[in-house]
């Protein structure tokens, strides 16, 4: 439920021996100043005093719920409802935590009564959101989780690997688990992630069918294929499962989440704000990943407030995520169909068989607001195959702090800075563009093979500029462009003249 739960106070109550009411409200002045351990004790005390109130029962049993402690939270609420059996709202905490527990009959069952007892009750929607997560479970006839706890044990170990990158060892550990226990979903979603890591998509795409097959609906494995889909820019499957995932209403908290992270990847911020914002809302103190997806889903749902304050949460809890901020590249995400915000373009460019066009789009790589989900992808970008060139131009695309002391990289870091002034002249890239870009890459590339030493980073783009521009344009002048850069005719035709030599087919 996303409404912040506050106990009741009760009128004209004047206690001089501390009872249950006494006690009750010292619970309430507690939570006023926000003193939450004070809180649950004075209402612990209360319940021992007055064991048969089902008021203080049941907001002892909310304030249970808010720790988590759902075990107890249950017992108290029924002990209330045995009380007062027609107390709306104690039945609707029943009906809450009995759908945490996984008791999915019994959340339903009590989410109806709810609403016979106060149709137009403060909390109507939310029963109605337990009533649509009763009859989703009960589609799914077996559980996510297998019963051996050893199971889960060895799941979480290896799902470690996989963070850890030693996907050939957790596919291994998978398959034992699922060996073991044939009806283990969550290993099969995990394995088939590992599977998908390593490159292997249609194993990793049989797995998932697999589950989806034997357990219907699994949440996780569908929004696995949506990620796998977007991922291989299969618009018509991924449209497809878009149409199922929004019309999902999860209840669970791992489900929200899921939902949630996997909306927002794809780009379906609105949607993906409103399942993990619900989350927040309902205390829910989540890992990095959560505070990054709820400040991608909010800042570009137009909710720039709390994006950013769950980016500040974010940098809390994991400070290298610093530069990977949603708005780091914020006036060029303005414009949309900006090259450096064309998720497909810079995907081709990494592809490409060439690596003057992998320079390119590593560069835009340090441009975009994909770059977390590029990274992330397990098949854009392939460090072990790259040359070193490739690997340096990475490392500044990740903002990689580079020794301007050592020499051997000085010339690189030269000719990044004029990449930089030449992208500074063109931002946002238009499509025409790209062209003028490519030249320099080329250039780039033979240049830093050749050792050459790009001293005079402005002069080398009015240079480049020169040439791009002269090959199309009758009317231009060397003039021209060399006022345009600041730069004298002399030193325009210099660098002219030096990178000419690093044209492809040039004879010298």
């Amino acid at each position: 439920m996303e409404k912040k739960r506050k106990l009741k106070p009760r009128e004209n109550v004047v206690s001089f021996i501390p009872d249950g009411n006494f006690y009750y409200n010292k619970a309430l002045q507690a939570l006023d100043r926000e003193q939450f351990d004070k809180a649950h004790k004075y209402l612990q005390r209360a319940v021992e005093l007055s064991p048969e109130d089902s008021l203080i029962l049941m907001q002892y049993g909310v304030i249970k719920m808010e720790l988590e402690q759902h075990d107890h939270a249950l017992e108290l609420l029924r002990k209330a409802h045995s009380i007062d059996p027609d107390e709306p709202e104690i039945v609707l905490f029943l009906a809450e935590v009995s759908a945490h527990l996984g008791m999915s009959d019994e959340a339903g069952k009590y989410a109806k009564l709810y609403l016979e007892l106060d149709q137009q009750g403060v909390y109507a929607e939310e029963a109605l959101e337990i009533i649509d997560f009763s009859e989703q479970m009960k589609e799914q006839p077996t559980s996510d989780e297998p019963q051996d706890s050893e199971a889960v044990y060895l799941q979480e170990k290896a799902r470690r690997m996989m963070e850890e990158g030693n996907f050939k060892e957790a596919i291994e550990q998978f398959e034992e688990i699922i060996q073991d226990n044939p009806d283990f979903w969550a290993a099969y979603n995990n394995l088939s992630l590992a599977y998908f890591y390593l490159g292997e998509s249609e194993q990793a795409r049989a797995l998932l069918h697999q589950v989806l097959k034997g357990n219907f609906g699994n949440l996780h494995a569908l929004c696995n294929l949506t990620v796998m889909a977007y991922y291989e820019k299969n618009k018509e499957e991924l449209d497809e499962l878009l149409e199922l995932l929004v019309k999902i209403q999860p209840y669970s908290f791992d489900h929200r989440y899921k939902l949630g992270a996997t909306l927002a990847l794809v780009g379906r911020y609105e949607e993906a704000y409103k399942w993990l914002r619900s989350l927040q809302k309902r205390g829910f103190e989540g890992d990095p990943g959560f505070y990054f997806w709820l400040s991608h889903a909010a800042y570009f749902s137009g909710r720039k407030a709390v994006g950013k304050s769950a980016w500040k949460k974010l940098l809390e809890i994991d400070p290298d995520k610093d530069g990977f901020e949603p708005w780091a590249h914020e006036s060029r995400v303005t414009n949309p169909n900006a090259i450096e915000q064309n998720r497909e373009f810079i995907v081709e460019k990494l592809e490409s068989k060439y690596r003057s066009d992998r320079l390119f789009g590593l560069y835009l790589l340090g441009k975009t607001v994909h770059k977390q989900e590029i990274i992330a992808h397990p098949g854009w970008i392939d460090v072990d195959e790259y040359s070193s060139m490739e690997k340096l131009f990475l490392a500044y695309a990740l903002e990689h702090e580079f020794d301007a002391q050592d020499k051997s990289i000085l010339p690189f870091l030269r000719a990044m800075e004029a990449s930089d002034i030449l992208y500074m002249q063109s931002m946002p890239i238009s499509m025409p563009n790209t062209f003028l870009f490519q030249m320099w890459f080329v250039l780039c590339e033979r240049a830093l093979e050749e050792n050459y030493q790009f001293k005079n980073p402005k002069a080398l783009v009015a240079a480049v500029d020169y040439m791009y521009k002269s090959s199309r344009m009758k009317s231009v002048t060397k003039k021209s462009v060399a006022e345009a850069y600041g730069v004298t005719t002399t030193t325009l035709t210099k660098y002219v003249n030096e990178l000419i030599h690093f044209l492809p087919g040039f004879d010298a």
